[in-house]
């Protein structure tokens, strides 16, 4: 005998179970903040017990709104991105919304399926973090589906498209700078994708410290690769073969910065000592590294703050030219520079 399917539990029965109209159990699983605490965990209460899923995908259909935003980063092992994922939450969970989480490893394919698949599930916009190799076709495509899109941290030229970031030209050439007050004038710029529009901007913030300084820079000493900490031993092995080695380095993010200084304890160096290093993000690991990291402060988590609530703004109607919003950075020194000892 074929066994029957069970059906599936309604918000009617939801309802009755805790005592409450369908309308009042609607108004919870939708997020709404209008409900006393005590009904909203009653009737949670009673979803539990009787293993109740919102279908949400059909309850978009019906309202022709969605409660549900995207949300594409390139890393999901990147303390940046799990911080600036706090900002996004804080942010929408306020105003009823649930996040979709993509990871594209900077790979345009995934990228593009992660798309398609947060388009088959309506979701009401997506807050981006391009990969490297974007191009404005990206946006386009959700423009198409009439889907508002903020990018955040990496921009796309051309895209004319709201944009959240740090400024990435003052805080790359503020690092090099500080280097340069130590003495420094052999200055490597390792790590990450040159692709991105984030790597151009700090290496010009790079070259006009050098180009203000009156130093010339060696462009053998910039070493692109994964914004991994495998990245930044791979890169660091090859600054290491240079026939005029670098005093100092200026790291694409933090996480290459470690490990740069992984790099170097395997070498026999002393982080700081043998090498100054910079990071860029200040990311919580920075302080507790060993040696603490001195790093540029991207403040993520403000940045993915400010993102969900320009989309959140979008979604909502607002119907303005595309918004940039750029924070600016600080120099956090710690540890990990020391003065040019040649």
């Amino acid at each position: 005998m074929k066994r029957q399917k069970p059906r599936r539990v309604t918000l009617q029965q939801v309802a009755e179970h805790a005592g409450v109209s369908r309308a009042t159990a609607s108004l919870i699983v939708r997020g709404s903040t209008s409900i006393s605490e005590a009904t909203r965990k009653k009737v949670l209460e009673s979803m539990r017990e009787l293993g109740y899923v919102y279908d949400r995908v059909a309850a978009n259909l019906r309202s022709q709104h969605s409660s549900t935003v995207g949300l594409l980063i390139t890393e999901l092992d990147n303390p940046f991105f799990s911080e600036l994922l706090v900002g996004v939450h804080q942010s929408l969970d306020k105003d009823g919304y649930s996040v979709i989480l993509g990871t594209t490893f900077d790979l345009m394919d995934k990228q593009d399926a992660l798309l398609s698949t947060m388009l088959e599930y309506r979701v009401g916009g997506v807050i981006l973090s391009p990969v490297s190799k974007s191009t404005p076709k990206v946006i386009e495509g959700l423009r198409k589906w009439d889907i508002p899109v903020v990018l955040v941290a990496k921009d796309i030229p051309g895209a004319h498209c709201d944009y959240v970031g740090i400024d990435n030209v003052s805080g790359g050439k503020m690092a090099v700078e500080h280097l340069i007050g130590l003495g420094h004038t052999r200055i490597a710029f390792l790590g990450g994708p040159a692709d991105s529009t984030a790597w151009k901007d700090r290496n010009r913030g790079y070259q006009l410290a050098h180009q203000e300084a009156g130093i010339a820079f060696d462009t053998s000493l910039w070493v692109e690769g994964p914004a991994t900490t495998q990245g930044g031993v791979e890169a660091l092995r090859k600054i290491l073969t240079s026939p005029n080695p670098p005093t100092a380095a200026f790291c694409y993010n933090d996480v290459v910065s470690f490990g740069v200084m992984h790099g170097l304890k395997e070498a026999g160096l002393v982080p700081g000592k043998d090498l100054a290093i910079v990071g860029f993000d200040n990311i919580k690991e920075a302080a507790i590294y060993n040696p603490s990291l001195t790093t540029i402060a991207a403040t993520p988590q403000l940045v993915g703050a400010h993102a969900a609530d320009l989309l959140h703004q979008r979604i909502k109607g607002l119907d303005e030219p595309p918004k940039r919003i750029i924070l600016q950075p600080e120099l956090v020194v710690r540890e990990s520079c020391s003065p040019d000892a040649g």
